[in-house]
């Protein structure tokens, strides 16, 4: 992919800006961290060049100066919320990312359990958690919040929540997902850290939007396109405009809660140190693009994909319909279709020659390779074989896997575990191959392109079902698919 994003400039940057703002205060900041910490994989795609784990690098750049809070909602451990693209619950997320956090360097100070209430499944957390050796605080739900702000600035509001105690001066309060409280949690500690005489300092980390981009930027619009479901929508910031003349994105919630913020800044230090939700933020990421054509580029692909995942999605009635109309108006504007997507017409002209279920993938120099549904494959086992073959220069008509291998493993997935299907999946074809692969070197040569695989685009007729789903995942491959079951059925394995 072409490079547009200067990852090293972006770490600089940011450390920098941080620094900058940590000086402003009292030598203590309480930043929000927005999205993902190390696995910001949608930053990645539409800027080529950032790295998933840029913002955990640009922390380490600090990490004598910083600390982590997670905050954890209590209702979400109540209804045992799952993160969808890991598949794990909120409670074994906050356990992922303390070891992900000390793993790379970073201390870990607590965990906040947010909007408190005494249920079984919170305490046994809170037990697990203090057994660990997690130091664990409690925030209550409190009345009329966010608007009531006599009640919030008080003793009944923000001061019955416990008072977390940190060692540096820079504090990431970070969660599992969004409606954690994480900016509930920084603004009561605002409030209990000018109790005890210290000015801390507040501030918003949000990759996207990206505030010093225009509004209508494909980067942009592929924000507004990932939170379709949200109904966020990016918006000029009428407080800086005002303030400062100048225009610069925001988002919609950070919009219409910040009157209610600086009503808060003014309660609690007299003043509001802020004049706009821009003014919040510490976000540096539009001053890195280094080649906006290719950002422009890299957002509309993403656009198409969020397009199509939205299409399964709704029929898997996990969204609505105005998510999918939010993301069709999109391209729209941008003139794009699900054309632009290579993969994707070539997957359905070959499945009209075929007349069976069909995937086509998209390798780095734009050579198109298929595959269809066979007696012995299904299709993305197919299209996995067919892929690497391509990468190592094999010819077609050469089997890496023989028959003798493959039809004892069908046999097993009927005759004893019960499957309908015969047919393997991509991991059961991995796995044959690297059985192969100790034989066959030409089998061996294949699987060795394994890592060529990484970006690829991929698209099925169907609905891929959550095994193959989960290997593509795992290599990378950018995979989408028409909202259509395998054959027409709803329940498949």
């Amino acid at each position: 992919m072409r490079k547009a994003f200067d990852n090293e400039k972006y770490l600089e940057l940011q450390s920098k800006n941080i620094l900058n703002r940590v000086s402003q205060f009292g030598n203590k900041l309480y930043i929000e961290f927005g999205g993902k910490l190390f696995d910001d994989y949608h930053a990645s795609r539409v800027l080529p060049g950032f790295l998933p784990d840029s913002k955990l690098k640009m922390l380490l750049t600090l990490k004598d100066k910083v600390e982590v809070v997670i905050a954890i909602n209590a209702k979400d451990i109540i209804k045992n919320k799952v993160r969808s693209d890991l598949n794990i619950n909120y409670e074994s997320e906050v356990l992922r990312l303390i070891d992900a956090f000390r793993e790379s360097g970073l201390f870990v100070g607590s965990v906040c359990i947010t909007q408190y209430q005494s249920n079984p499944q919170v305490l046994t957390f809170k037990k697990k958690l203090n057994n660990l050796g997690i130091k664990t605080y409690l925030h209550y739900e409190i009345a009329g919040y966010p608007h009531d702000i006599k009640n919030i600035i008080s003793e009944s509001g923000f001061g019955k929540n416990q008072y977390i105690e940190t060692e540096r001066p820079i504090v990431v309060v970070t969660a599992p997902g969004p409606g954690s409280g994480k900016m509930a949690t920084c603004l009561s500690q605002l409030y209990h850290e000018n109790k005890r005489g210290v000015k801390a300092g507040y501030a918003k980390y949000e990759t996207f939007p990206i505030w010093s981009i225009p509004l209508k930027h494909p980067v942009n619009l592929a924000y507004e396109a990932a939170t379709a479901d949200l109904n966020d929508v990016n918006m000029i910031d009428p407080y800086h405009l005002e303030a400062y003349g100048k225009l610069t994105v925001n988002y919609n919630r950070d919009v219409e809660i910040f009157p209610v913020l600086k009503s808060m800044f003014e309660a609690i230090y007299g003043e509001s140190p802020y004049k706009s939700p821009t003014d919040m933020g510490v976000n540096m990421a539009g001053f890195a693009i280094c080649d906006d054509e290719a950002a422009c580029e890299a957002s509309k692909d993403e656009i198409v994909r969020r397009y199509l995942n939205t299409l399964v999605d709704l029929r898997n009635g996990k969204v609505t319909q105005d998510a999918v109309d939010k993301i069709l108006l999109l391209m729209r504007q941008l003139n794009i279709s699900t054309s632009n997507r290579k993969c994707v017409d070539a997957a359905l002209e070959k499945k009209k020659k075929s007349g069976t279920e069909s995937m086509a993938l998209e390798l780095e120099d734009g050579t198109i390779v298929t595959s269809r549904t066979t007696p012995l494959l299904s299709a993305p086992a197919a299209l996995l074989l067919n892929s690497l073959k391509t990468l190592a220069g094999i010819r077609d008509s050469i089997p890496l896997i023989s028959k003798s291998l493959i039809e004892p493993i069908a046999e097993m997935k009927v005759n004893q575990l019960g499957n309908h299907n015969p047919r393997l999946h991509a991991d059961e074809i991995l796995v044959a191959l690297a059985i192969s692969a100790t034989t066959n070197p030409l089998a061996d040569l294949a699987l060795k392109q394994l890592d060529n695989l990484k970006f690829t685009q991929a698209h099925s007729t169907v609905i891929l079902n959550q095994v193959d789903c989960q290997v593509f995942k795992k290599l990378k491959i950018e995979v989408t698919s028409e909202p259509e079951f395998y054959a027409h059925k709803l329940y498949s394995r």
